[in-house]
């Protein structure tokens, strides 16, 4: 079981890891004034650039859809990792060994701290190997299979497909020759133990590399070629520390950024279905590598798709889902139904509407492609219809709706696949569409039933084994990576020209919190009067305020500043302090900074400075016409004390 982290670790992960260069690979930075960058969103689609990152302070923050965090929160939300995975993978990144909790460990079971690495590091080579014999005279009936299919240089070279020589050793003298040990190469898969030693896995094969969602490989799928090869028509690499099939997809890598970006996703059955797929513009398209979806799979797309909040997703009269869509591809025949049902087991995984779509004549999509070219590939996918119905409609295919005999036996075949229908306002409707689809009048009867299969926990009809001798999976286990959603602060009125005031103030404290005046410690608490920013205020006071801010500059730079703050702030305030951190300011001028550092910061305490005066005016008007003596000489020293206080902030 996965220990936690260090704390001290995964803060010197986030000092460690630079933001920009791990942002950089996804979006397209360009310089938006001093020590800032922005680009598009990678999150949301937009035209105009409203992603900002500040290297200085590890933080970035979408003006636009409001995502925002740091360098771990950037990979959770891109790649779809959990807290102690992103972790793991930015520390493998940068080549830190991590230190976990007394009787913990790495969260991949068996794997040991720095041997990831070496793993990893052969299957980058052992990649490089492949796509190097893809052209090679050797692989001349690897590129006609390819080209067959419709599948040019251009497309081997996106995906990454390569040739495995029919030597039995080819890749292994090559890995021996970049310093890999026997144990080393028998850990990775990429290599079989036979009576003579160890000899290459893969031989005279195509192969597809299977990358994990940051797009590090970790196995490979690989077809037989040669009428001479004895062994399965698809050959995976076996379990490993890296590979687990249950755990992996074909394609994530290429596909999650579309996945995140449209709420959707397309199961299919193939490394070429995925080819195929993408290249006729279904760019959500995966596929899972010699077993059936199950509980795992489902948790790495509800991370991409998100969770819509409600108990599913809704389809709209243009097509469209809110909530999301997961999309299974099937073939119209036998094994396809027998496939949907299984995929039924996993509906409930996900706060998204889950569809089936069926080619009637049984082609997949890479056959449907070099029929009908890529448009009907993109058919195929809009043509979808809901996993429920299509449940329900195959089983009563079944039966002979001519007979009350036949109704009869329908009905109880497919009220507990109603029963079994998690949100509960979508059931009464599936009710009163299988009362229809069974000639019924009287939807009383199918209620009836379908109360009775969830009374007795009726199990919808039985789906066959799956493939590979996997056992039959379960519901998923919860998913305890994705932390409680919390409310975040209405931010106030960006018109409100105090509020605005209140504003830049914080953002310089927290973007440089050095060129900040020591007035400001001196502050009331009150002095900021909208309740987003004060709650910030109490946060930057609570951090111990400028004074420390320096000191803890000076040790860890700006983003530990920025982490003590947001340490010290109550969870909903924390979004709003990783945007002020991240908020471009106005001047860009480096010479000029500390000038409007000091500006903004001053103006703060001239707008509390005019409040105090004004509270000191209305007291004094109300003291009436017979006023207390020294209460009326107490005000007016203040106030005089007050306007001292305030000229000194305008000079003529």
């Amino acid at each position: 079981m996965a220990g936690r982290i260090l704390r001290e670790d995964v803060e010197a992960v986030r000092e460690r890891v630079r933001i920009e260069e791990v942002v950089g690979a996804h979006v397209a930075l360009r310089p938006a004034g001093v020590g800032s960058l922005k680009g598009l969103c990678p999150f949301h689609d937009e035209r105009s650039p409203s992603f900002h990152v500040r290297p200085q302070v590890g933080r970035y923050h979408c003006f636009g859809c409001g995502e925002g965090g740091d360098v771990i929160a950037f990979v959770q939300q891109v790649d779809g990792l959990g807290f102690t995975d992103a972790v793991e993978y930015l520390a493998s990144r940068a080549g830190m060994q991590l230190r976990y909790e007394e009787g913990g460990g790495p969260s991949r079971p068996g794997e040991e701290p720095g041997r990831r690495r070496r793993l990893l590091d052969a299957h980058r080579i052992s990649e490089e190997f492949f796509r190097e014999q893809l052209v090679t005279p050797q692989a001349a009936v690897a590129r006609a299979f390819l080209a067959e299919r419709g599948f040019d240089r251009s497309a081997a070279d996106d995906f990454g497909v390569g040739f495995a020589p029919q030597g039995w050793d080819g890749l292994l003298r090559h890995l021996r020759g970049r310093g890999f040990t026997e144990a080393e190469l028998t850990a990775s898969g990429l290599v079989s133990q036979g009576q003579r030693g160890i000899y290459d896995r893969f031989r005279g094969r195509l192969v597809w590399p299977i990358r994990e969602v940051t797009g590090e490989t970790v196995g490979f799928g690989a077809r037989r070629l040669l009428d001479d090869d004895n062994g399965p028509k698809y050959l995976n690499t076996p379990e490993t520390p890296l590979y687990r099939k249950s755990h992996v997809l074909y394609g994530i890598d290429l596909a999650k950024r579309e996945i995140a970006r449209e709420k959707q996703v397309v199961v299919v059955e193939g490394y070429t279905d995925v080819m195929a797929m993408h290249l006729s513009g279904v760019r959500t398209a995966v596929a899972t590598c010699g077993t059936a979806f199950g509980p795992e799979h489902a948790r790495i797309v509800r991370r991409l798709v998100g969770d819509s909040g409600g108990a599913g997703g809704v389809q709209l009269a243009g097509g469209s889902s809110v909530g999301g869509a997961i999309v299974f591809t099937f073939d119209g025949d036998a094994a396809g139904q027998k496939a949907a049902l299984r995929a039924f087991g996993e509906d409930q995984a996900f706060n998204a509407q889950t569809f089936v779509a069926v080619e009637p004549s049984g082609m997949d999509p890479c056959e449907l492609r070099q029929a009908r070219g890529p448009d009907a590939v993109a058919a195929l996918v809009a043509s979808r219809q809901p996993l429920f119905e299509f449940v329900i409609r195959s089983t009563l295919a079944a039966h002979d709706l001519t007979t009350a005999e036949g109704r009869v036996s329908a009905l109880r075949a497919t009220a507990p696949v109603v029963a079994s229908i998690r949100d509960s306002a979508l059931r009464p409707e599936y009710e009163r569409l299988l009362a229809g689809w069974l000639g019924m009048d009287d939807v009383s009867g199918v209620r009836r039933a379908v109360a009775d299969a969830a009374r007795r926990g009726t199990r919808p009809p039985s789906r066959p084994g799956d493939r590979d001798g996997a056992r039959r999976p379960g519901a998923p286990s919860p998913d305890t990576s994705g932390a409680v959603p919390v409310v975040r602060m209405a931010a106030p009125d960006r018109r409100d020209p105090v509020a605005q005031v209140e504003r830049t103030a914080l953002e310089v404290v927290l973007q440089h919190p050095t060129l900040v005046p020591p007035e400001f410690d001196a502050l009331a608490p009150d002095a900021c009067t909208a309740p987003a920013y004060r709650a910030a205020h109490e946060a930057v006071r609570a951090a111990g305020g400028v004074a420390t801010a320096v000191e803890v500059v000076a040790r860890g730079g700006e983003s530990a500043w920025v982490g003590t703050v947001i340490d010290a702030a109550a969870e909903p305030v924390r979004a709003l302090l990783t945007e002020l951190s991240v908020a471009p300011l106005p001047e860009d001028r480096p010479d000029s900074l500390p000038g409007y550092v000091r500006g903004v910061v001053m103006r703060l305490v001239d707008v509390g400075l005019t409040r105090r005066v004004a509270d000191v005016r209305g007291r004094l008007q109300r003291l009436g016409a017979d006023p207390d003596a020294d209460e009326q000489r107490a005000l007016l020293g203040e106030l005089l004390e007050l306007e001292a206080q305030r000229r000194t902030l305008r000079p003529a």
